[in-house]
């Protein structure tokens, strides 16, 4: 219950600073911005001491965790699957280009528009 409480005073905070964002448009852009993160910061940590903001962010340590076990390509791989991504984007343009060129071709012969 108490966690409910929590979650609804982040929300409201962020839609205070968003609101007093706008409200104050007279104010510098500078202040308007610290202001709203300031407010954003306050509801974050709000967020993060209940139970759903401890649980997404024991996900996040893990997915930083699954991250550092990804092998990443070299940056030789990476050149050649750029190239050959490159090369087929090429080979299917002629081709869909080809096939609307004999498929206008042919639809011209069938409606007579042809000279």
């Amino acid at each position: 219950m108490f966690d409910m409480f929590k979650l609804t005073v982040a929300g409201a905070l962020v839609v205070g600073g968003v609101f007093g964002f706008y409200y104050f448009v007279d104010q510098t852009l500078l202040y308007r911005v610290l202001g709203l993160l300031g407010v954003v910061a306050v509801a974050g940590a709000a967020f993060f001491t209940t139970r759903p903001g401890a649980q997404l962010w024991a996900f996040i340590r893990e997915a930083r965790v699954e991250v550092r076990k990804v092998v990443w390509p070299s940056r030789q791989e990476t050149t050649q699957t750029t190239l050959i991504v490159i090369v087929m984007v090429f080979i299917v343009g002629m081709i869909l280009w080809l096939l609307d060129m004999f498929l206008f071709w042919g639809v011209r012969l069938l409606t007579g528009q042809g000279s």
